[in-house]
């Protein structure tokens, strides 16, 4: 009963936070203010951060969620700021900042209590976060201070390309700013070099490179999936290949972990890709593999034991191809040598794949405040000693210079590594972007590079920045969504006899419309084609 109460305490305050915030900046003007909230009359709350710092800078607060260690060190947290204010200092900077770090096991609680007691200017979170500080419960509420008409001209705005910021956006309107890493989505394949060797396979997959479009890319690998069965290897298949991700060539799908809603590439209008033929035949070519023994019981049923990837006993699974899963990468974590099946699906910057690391300035901030947080921005996206010193701590205390892992004897020592007792402890894809960091000692010397050749290689999707507020039929999505757990996932792992497939979608696609999906369905659309007529 008290975790109760005390959960729902933390969302009354986060709420009556969201509605004092006022509603966003005007966008005729990049110097109006943000309507001021009206404070509430509350004894012994803690008073926001003030604008101005002792030494006439514009002070604001930072809060950041700590993954890497269990517990945060405040004392280290403060040399570390000490350290990055002395550093704005030399460079004639206008921003103090005061870092607020918080353990990820309490990240939502205390994020949603500081915003509601209006204590932070510059919010850490992402598209996926729960707990009432997600990307879409921040727009919703009306939580983030809007920076569009602040951005251009600023180091900020030139530290990412257009796209990013463009694909970034809500109604139109920057509200969140990009942590800069890979902003694109795209799914290859991967098989162990043992499964190779052990077929005989040619391991250029010549196949695959000559097939067209990701359907008849992957259809291309079944009779790698037959020898993968005739050489004993348990799971031919680790099915997790849903349709909303192989699909991507033919759909920008926006309906979350689901094939329900999408945009056609080709027609550009809102569909459920569900009722599309090439959908069914998905569906029919994972029966037909389920039920050759291509898909094990187990990866329908969510059943692979832990750490599979690590053993011999499977031929192929999915691969994200981003230049922070390299093929090093996927070997090291799996423990041997790999052979990358490339080029599945084209690489696509839409709405969510920007959104994976943000920050937002607060909607209570004053237009001085969310300048500062601008200011401080650019120089945590640009400066190589500031980027370090946020993201890795103190140097012969949290981290040691080092050689590359690689390097030859003799090499110079200017690569990160971190300490065993480091106090302070944080990765680049939740700190910082990825071009000014120095390079961690094991990651490969062109890691940079590959980041920015592929994000411009990455083309802008048809549906980029478009956001669905499925606030007005709520009930109705999550009935549907519910459905697609019963029935879309399963359908697309290959649970389903390819003969029964027919039957089944007809009783899926029945029950969408018992459960409202029409509603949802029309929502979705007429959303989408307003967003589109006003870009």
């Amino acid at each position: 009963m008290k975790k109760i109460l005390a959960a729902l305490l933390a969302a009354l305050l986060l709420i009556s936070a969201f509605a004092a915030c006022g509603e966003v900046a005007p966008s005729s003007s990049g110097t109006e203010k943000q309507e001021e909230a009206a404070e509430p009359e509350k004894e012994d709350e803690a008073a926001p951060a003030e604008e101005a710092s002792s030494e006439g800078k514009t002070k604001i607060v930072i809060f950041r969620c700590l993954y890497n260690l269990s517990v945060v060190d405040d004392a280290q947290v403060k040399k570390v700021q000490d350290a990055i204010n002395a550093a704005l200092d030399a460079r004639g900077a206008n921003v103090e900042i005061e870092i607020r770090e918080v353990a990820s096991s309490e990240y939502s609680d205390k994020a949603s209590l500081a915003l509601a007691n209006q204590e932070i200017n510059l919010l850490w979170h992402a598209s996926w976060w729960g707990g009432g500080i997600g990307c879409d419960d921040i727009w919703r509420n009306k939580g983030a201070y809007d920076v569009t008409d602040l951005l251009p001209g600023t180091t900020l705005w030139d530290a990412m390309p257009e796209g990013v910021w463009e694909a970034s956006k809500y109604d139109g309107r920057i509200l969140f700013i990009p942590v800069y890493k890979e902003t694109y989505e795209g799914y290859d394949m991967k098989t162990t070099q043992y499964a190779v060797d052990a077929t005989g396979h040619d391991a250029t997959f010549p196949e695959v490179a000559a097939a067209e479009g990701s359907f008849n890319k992957i259809a291309a690998l079944g009779e790698y999936l037959e020898e993968c069965k005739n050489a004993g290897i348990k799971y031919p298949h680790l099915s997790t290949q849903f349709f909303y991700r192989y699909g991507l060539d033919y759909y920008d799908f926006f309906g979350g972990s689901s094939s329900l809603l999408a945009v056609n590439r080709e027609t550009n209008e809102v569909e459920n890709a569900v009722t599309s033929d090439l959908y069914k035949e998905w569906c029919k070519l994972n029966g037909t593999w389920s039920d050759a023994g291509y898909i094990h019981e187990d990866c329908i049923a969510k059943a692979v034991p832990n750490g599979i990837a690590k053993t011999q006993d499977w031929g192929l699974q999915f691969w994200t191809n981003v230049p922070g899963d390299s093929k090093t990468n996927s070997e090291a974590r799996d423990e041997q040598p790999e052979v990358m099946i490339e080029g599945i699906t084209g690489w696509y910057t839409h709405s969510t794949t920007t959104l994976g690391s943000c920050y937002s300035v607060t909607a209570n901030s004053t237009e001085a405040e969310a300048k500062a947080c601008i200011e401080w921005l650019g120089y945590l996206y640009t400066d190589e000693e500031i980027a370090d010193l946020f993201t890795f701590g103190i140097e012969g205390e949290d981290y040691e210079l080092v050689a590359a892992k690689d390097a030859e004897e003799g090499a110079p020592a200017d690569r990160v590594k971190k300490t065993d007792s480091a106090k302070y402890n944080h990765a680049a894809w939740e700190s910082t972007s990825v071009v000014p960091l120095t390079l961690l000692w094991d990651e490969p010397a062109d890691k940079v590079e590959g980041y920015v050749k592929n994000n411009e290689a990455a083309q802008t999707s048809i549906a980029a920045g478009f956001r669905f507020d499925k606030t007005s039929v709520d009930a109705e999505w999550a009935a549907c969504s519910d459905l697609n757990s019963k029935y879309g996932e399963p359908l697309e792992l290959g649970a389903f006899s390819a003969d029964d497939v027919d039957a089944t979608l007809e009783e899926y696609l029945q029950e969408l419309d018992a459960a409202g999906y029409q509603a949802v369905f029309e929502e979705a659309k007429k959303q989408y084609e307003e967003w589109y007529a006003a870009k």
